[in-house]
């Protein structure tokens, strides 16, 4: 009596053990294979299987079969011992499987095991609804009455822990979904960055992971947990958030003027011809008037000829300045002596060529954005901060805002939107500076500048770190480890 009541005692106290774990595990496969391994344990039984109810599509699933070389089984509720137990939420013990009705012993042909008996109970919510099964084969002998007062106390502690851990798988789906949903979103508003979040993220969790094994230098000590990676990834998905607060023509600003202004440049370029061409008709009426019949217009026309062709000239410069690449030197000079160009406009007014608002567009130095325009792009930092910080974030995703807002600060100060230095910027920020200047400069789908080889950028990279811009440590980790080739085949091909 002492032997038998020291057994039970003995299960009951590793049944208590594992329920410990189980209320901690937020893993659906672990957990269902902990429960596995440790019920076949106390029940002494050869094998166990654990089904979970999926009642959407009536059936039960499971990834978990001691001794089957299979990923996944599906079987329809009420089919089997174990549909049958998850469809009335009562316990079965069988003690010969083979003269069940409900038995299906495919199964044993397909492994060559030989199912003796089965004791299957249901894992039943608060709701008292079947959410799992746990069926537990061969045990020597049969299972007791004890057995299934044992088993069917573990499942009440089970369910709850499966419940709480499919709840977590839902949640985090729907986390997922929202990241998902978010990104789609930016992409939407700028088509032309479309892929370089999901990069930025493969890149970063490439960088965290290569960090995690650096041994020497200055990072040596640095260590990203699984949770800080998964922080990290979804900084990086989310660090272009604030970009939807954009004018979506300002992102997608392919020279200095907008398609618009330069529509409206070429209609007045017309007009300018005409009224050149007008004018001389005028002379050539007055020559006429004053010489009669004998009237040579051939110095007329070789003005009028010079004229519209310098006037040509001027609206192909125009053009060529309008492009993103940095000026020649010289071309600002030549753009002003435009713009002090006037003609008649239809109210007799005098007006330029070019007006203020042109001069100062076509004269940007480098790219195609003008100073006010590039203050506008650089507020999407603090619009994703902003944003992001709204969000109520679980422990372990806290540092989610803070990890984008400074993606593009440098660690010589010379960033924004704050102007950190060194210290003062996470780490995973400046990784991120990293990643997404290599991107941008290799990118392929920007319409306001050519995308550079992998070589040329990784250059630029260490330019940066040589000036005092970037980690030069990181670079270094960046390109030794040939993070940077990961992006290459998630690009689009062209």
């Amino acid at each position: 009596m002492a032997e038998k009541l020291a057994t039970r005692v003995e299960k009951l106290t590793g049944l208590l053990e594992v329920s410990k774990a189980m209320a901690s595990e937020r893993n659906l496969d672990t957990l269902l294979r902990l429960i596995a391994h440790e019920v076949t344990k106390v029940m002494e039984a050869e094998r166990s299987s654990i089904f979970v109810v999926d009642r959407e599509k009536q059936e039960l699933w499971s990834r978990v079969a001691e001794g089957l070389d299979v990923w996944e089984i599906r079987v329809k509720l009420g089919t089997g011992i174990a549909g049958a137990v998850a469809q009335t939420g009562i316990i079965l013990n069988i003690p010969d499987a083979y003269a069940d009705p409900r038995f299906v012993p495919e199964t044993d042909r397909r492994t060559g095991f030989r199912t003796r008996n089965v004791l299957c109970t249901p894992m039943l919510n608060k709701f008292n609804e079947a959410i799992g099964v746990i069926q537990v084969l061969n045990k020597e002998g049969n299972f007791t009455r004890e057995d299934e007062e044992l088993l069917l106390a573990f499942c009440g502690q089970a369910a709850a822990a499966l419940e709480n851990t499919l709840l977590y798988e839902e949640i985090q789906s729907l986390f997922e979904g929202f990241i998902t949903a978010s990104v789609f979103a930016i992409e939407s508003r700028d088509p032309t960055t479309s892929g370089h979040s999901e990069r930025i993220a493969v890149l970063m969790v490439a960088f965290a992971e290569q960090i995690n094994r650096t041994e020497i230098g200055p990072h040596a000590s640095a260590f990203f947990s699984l949770a800080e990676i998964r922080e990290i990834r979804y900084a990086a998905l989310l660090h272009d958030f604030g970009k939807l607060a954009l004018d979506a023509a300002l992102l997608v600003k392919a020279n200095k003027l907008t398609d618009a202004d330069l529509d409206a440049l070429s209609h007045r370029f017309k007009f300018i011809r005409r009224t050149i061409e007008n004018d001389f008709l005028k002379r050539k009426v007055a020559v006429a008037v004053a010489q009669g019949p004998n009237a040579d217009f051939s110095k007329l026309d070789h003005d009028l000829q010079q004229g519209l062709t310098d006037l040509e000239e001027k609206f192909r410069f125009v053009q060529e300045a309008n492009q993103p690449g940095s000026l020649a030197k010289g071309m600002v000079e030549q753009i002003l002596e435009i713009a002090d160009g006037t003609y008649q406009d239809v109210d007799g007014t005098h007006q330029p060529y070019l007006t203020s608002k042109e001069v100062g567009n076509l004269s940007i130095p480098k790219g195609s954005l003008n100073p006010e325009e590039r203050l506008e792009i650089e507020s999407h930092v603090t619009n994703t901060y902003r944003f992001l910080r709204r969000i109520p974030w679980i422990q372990g995703l806290r540092g989610i805002p803070g990890i984008a807002y400074a993606h593009h600060e440098r660690v010589d100060g010379s960033g924004y939107p704050r102007g950190l230095q060194d210290d003062d910027i996470p780490l995973p920020s400046k990784m991120m500076a990293i990643c997404d200047i290599y991107d941008s400069l290799t990118a392929s789908d920007r319409p306001y500048k050519r995308a550079v080889a992998p070589e040329l950028a990784l250059d630029v990279l260490q330019s940066e770190a040589n000036a005092g811009r970037l980690d030069p440590e990181l670079v270094r980790i960046f390109c030794e480890s040939k993070i940077w080739a990961l992006s290459l085949s998630l690009r689009p091909q062209r």
